[in-house]
């Protein structure tokens, strides 16, 4: 293809350079974008068609085109063509080939800029309804497993070191509620996306008189952005939706942590199903948790294509720049990782089993009951808590002197350090009496957890959830593309 054979090419002359015309072509990676394209020419005709711009046997013809492009889409018969650039110039030259002279007053009043800016928005729109479908669900099975176990005791860990006496349904809710914030980021993110910028043109608007607030309703907007040259260059919507993604993905690569040490040999405390594992080619006993340590691996790339964004968006004049191109790569990537990560991570998640033997000989040691200790050497004997934490520190140190837990101390050493305490401070180090000291909102007794699962599933389920417009186009096989 020469210049002059450009869309854009009536004031240039000379040959392509070959390997510019490759770089500046996104039909590689925007092809995703067709459907959206494609629901916006059937809008944007149909307003010409209200302005007079097109006639009724153009509009017939044009409507009847564009259904037939989509079927051919979903089939997978159109071919791209790399010269033509981009997912929209694709569509655009095949809709002409289709209804001939028609097919070129489609962009009339129209920009690549407005025109992409709208798209975008629309596939994120689903990326978003989807990712937030699957977030709900994930959170629903985590509150059931957390449900399930919110009376099994586990140790719960500071800087790995075992610290205090939680259950594995405390430890689990405390996913389900990292995921109910990603949940409403995702949610909030939508709804600050959902402006319409078609019809603000290049950057000045468009000369025809469209009705904005009719295009905005046919493509399921709010409605219409309110600046023209902030619309064609405003990608916040993206940025914020890959943070969103980023802190999502963050969430999980911590649960892959935890999920990673508790099925280790040394934990022991849950078993993850086959299905989800992968063995080694040289050692056969293997069993190895690939899905965790992917999710872990992946948060990476999830941070790091929100960080590739920022770097792209920072720093441009406005309006519309070609940097803008560097927006879909990391955007697409994103969603789709998170959505195979989120709906596999939700089957795993549900299909997880406890080792609850192993759950309970790891309350054996690490004097876990310590500070129920000195609790009651401030609630029962009136201890400063300062005073409190030392002579319990000098019974730790003791007990591992006698080679025992500080639960396990005999009265007759317990009084060495204090000669007021009695049996109550043996009692007041057990499992079940330091869970109820806990019973506070927040808190890991089986009937906060419990109470704490009610709030979260009522806050989730309080949210207004939209369904994907195009589900179908998430599920597109990649074009066969041309030179």
């Amino acid at each position: 293809m020469t210049t002059t054979d450009k869309a854009w090419g009536g004031r240039f002359s000379g040959p392509r350079h070959g390997a510019f015309d490759r770089l500046n072509a996104s039909i590689a990676f925007d092809w995703r974008l067709a459907p959206y394209d494609l629901w916006q020419n059937r809008v944007y005709a149909d307003e010409l068609h209200a302005i007079g711009v097109l006639n009724a046997d153009e509009i017939a013809d044009i409507r009847a085109a564009i259904e037939a492009i989509e079927a051919d889409l979903r089939h997978g018969k159109l071919v791209f063509s790399i010269a033509d650039e981009d997912i929209h110039m694709n569509l655009e030259r095949e809709l002409t080939r289709r209804v001939g002279d028609a097919g070129k007053r489609i962009h009339t009043g129209r920009s690549r800029n407005d025109q992409v800016a709208t798209v975008f928005r629309l596939w994120l729109r689903d990326g978003l309804d989807l990712a937030a479908a699957a977030l709900r669900e994930l959170i629903e099975t985590t509150l059931r497993q957390a449900e399930r176990w919110a009376d099994v005791p586990v140790p719960g860990y500071t800087h790995l070191q075992r610290a205090q006496i939680v259950t594995f349904g405390h430890a689990l809710h405390a996913y389900a509620e990292m995921f109910s914030r990603d949940l409403e980021r995702v949610v909030d993110a939508r709804r600050r996306l959902n402006r319409c910028p078609l019809g603000s043109g290049a950057l000045a608007a468009s000369p025809y008189p469209v009705d904005r607030e009719r295009l905005a309703t046919g493509l399921g907007f709010d409605g219409p952005t309110d600046n023209s040259m902030d619309a064609v260059s405003d990608r916040d919507f993206a940025f914020e939706s890959l943070s969103a993604f980023a802190l999502c993905g963050l969430h999980l690569s911590r649960w892959a942590e935890d999920l990673i040490l508790w099925m280790s040999t040394e934990f022991g405390w849950i078993t993850l199903p086959d299905g989800f594992c992968t063995g080694s080619s040289i050692m056969p006993q293997k069993k190895n948790p690939d899905l965790a340590e992917l999710a872990r691996g992946k948060s990476g790339r999830l941070l790091g294509n929100a960080v590739a964004l920022g770097s792209a968006l920072k720093g441009l004049p406005l309006t519309y720049n070609k940097d803008l191109q560097e927006d879909k790569e990391p955007t697409f990537d994103t969603v789709l990782t998170m959505l195979d990560l989120l709906g596999t991570w939700s089957d795993m998640i549900g299909a997880m089993d406890i080792r609850a033997d192993a759950m309970s000989a790891a309350l054996a040691g690490g004097h876990l009951l310590a500070t129920d200790l000195a609790d009651h050497l401030v609630r029962v004997l009136g201890l400063p808590f300062r005073e409190a934490h030392h002579l319990v520190g000098q019974a730790v140190r003791r007990a591992e002197e006698l080679g025992c837990d500080v639960s396990d101390l005999p009265l007759t050493e317990l009084r060495a350090l204090h000669p007021d305490l009695d049996e109550r401070a043996q009692a007041a180090m057990t499992i079940e009496a330091s869970l109820e000291a806990r019973a506070r909102r927040g808190g890991p007794a089986p009937d906060q957890v419990r109470a704490a699962i009610s709030r979260t599933r009522q806050r989730i389920e309080s949210l207004d959830l939209t369904p994907p417009a195009r589900p179908w186009a998430f599920e597109l096989s990649p074009p066969s593309l041309q030179d």
